[in-house]
């Protein structure tokens, strides 16, 4: 088992701070390089699914993630009258299993918090530009042209526009507006539901419960309003009012929500791509997280896939007698689970993004009511909860979703 290595981790999100704790807590040195004077969160809501939580339970912060967002017992989309999405955890028949919404904020301060407890050195103001092996050792570029020491192990948690890793994959041509908002009291949605509404393939609106971020009083939700990236400046240009009347036409009781808007800037456009490094391996060089995998989100895995990078390499590190077969070892433990997600997010956002005619129409005809039958059920459940190609087992973080247990805190 080795210990005592001096890593490196690029990127202060979610990923590289998660796998910050679990190096210490493994016995490395770990370092953290962040572009930002100040490690902040970008974005709104996500979904934390069964897997991310087996991570974060054996780290010890289920407690602050429950207290801090909302738990999701549904999934739930209609495209007009028809319902073409219903999504229930309990279809899994595994008590204690469900989604947590909660604002992206939240998780970064949660994680933030625990690595400064820790400990764990954060140079900040540090933008990466490259990285060099020096020996057996590797180093980072900064773009102001200065160089790190060495590290035994560089972690690329930089995302999917790293400059770690060569260029690949594509752009998807939808993004989505995003913004966190009071959640709207007496209404009809369901503080426990991840709620959508379609018109085709092109539109798609969402409202996701994201419980309390830092500095709120009140819970929150994140609204999300798919668009093409190249319309978002006609859509910046034509105003609010056209943009607001047609999302109440679509789905009224968004009225609150679209009430408390005021200004475009209110609301973040998030860009997404779809990537997949062939080798996330390099000579003591990993990338993991967005870095080796992005996708849409239509499947509401990132951040999940995220953090069971992290605790792959933690694991795989010290099962090896080399920080190479180490790497080695954890992306075999991740390899099946990506590409599985990878395909099937690759397979299943057309159907929701998309300029496509016919793909809504099984959608909506075919596929919707079919999948209200078991065992459909089940498998969309599974599939939604990140549990196809059983991620935990060879991980050792099934235990975690054992039937009736609290989530276990980390020794």
């Amino acid at each position: 088992m080795m210990q005592g290595l001096n890593i490196a981790i690029a990127g202060c999100g979610p990923c590289g701070l998660a796998a910050a704790l679990l190096l210490h807590r493994a016995g490395h040195h770990v370092t953290l390089f962040e572009r930002f004077d100040t490690p902040q969160p970008i974005g709104s809501g996500l979904m934390l699914q069964p897997t991310g939580v087996a991570v974060l339970a054996k780290l010890g912060l289920m407690d602050a993630v429950l207290s801090r967002g909302a738990r999701i017992d549904r999934l739930f989309g209609k495209a007009g009258e028809r319902v073409v999405l219903d999504v229930h955890y309990a279809a899994l028949r595994r008590q204690g299993t469900f989604g947590i919404g909660i604002h992206r904020a939240s998780l970064f301060t949660i994680l933030h918090e625990a690595v400064l407890r820790s400990g764990i050195t954060i140079h900040t103001g540090h933008t990466l530009a490259g990285s060099q092996p020096i020996g057996a050792k590797r180093a980072l570029h900064f773009a102001d042209g200065e160089t790190s020491d060495a590290y035994d192990l560089v972690v690329d948690a930089l995302g999917t526009r790293t400059p770690l890793a060569p260029p690949t994959g594509r752009e998807l041509a939808y993004g989505a507006l995003w913004a966190s908002l009071d959640w709207p009291q007496d209404t009809g949605f369901d503080l426990h539901a991840l709620a959508q509404r379609y018109d085709r393939a092109s539109i798609m609106a969402g409202v996701l419960p994201i419980g309390t971020p830092p500095g709120a009083t009140s819970p929150k939700t994140a609204f999300f309003w798919s668009l093409r990236a190249d319309r978002l400046d006609d859509w910046r240009e034509v105003g609010l009012a056209p943009w607001k009347a047609r999302v109440a036409a679509l789905w009224p009781d968004c009225a609150p929500l679209l009430d408390q808007i005021h200004d475009p800037d209110q609301l973040t456009f998030a860009r997404y791509a779809h990537r997949t490094l062939a080798t996330p391996a390099e000579p003591v060089l990993v990338h993991i997280g967005d870095a080796w995998h992005s996708a849409s989100p239509q499947l509401g895995q990132g951040a999940n896939m995220a953090l069971l990078d992290a605790w792959a390499l933690a694991k795989g590190l010290k099962q090896a007698n080399s920080v190479d077969e180490g790497v080695r070892h954890a992306v075999g433990l991740r390899r099946h689970h990506v590409l599985t997600y990878q395909w099937l997010t690759a397979l299943f956002t057309p159907v929701y993004q998309s300029d496509s005619r016919l793909l809504p129409l099984i959608r909506d005809r075919l596929v919707g009511p079919l999948s209200k039958l078991w065992p459909a059920t089940t498998i969309q459940a599974a599939m939604v909860s990140g549990l196809v190609a059983n991620p935990l087992g060879p991980l050792g973080l099934d235990e975690e979703l054992q039937a009736g247990e609290p989530l276990a805190e980390a020794a």
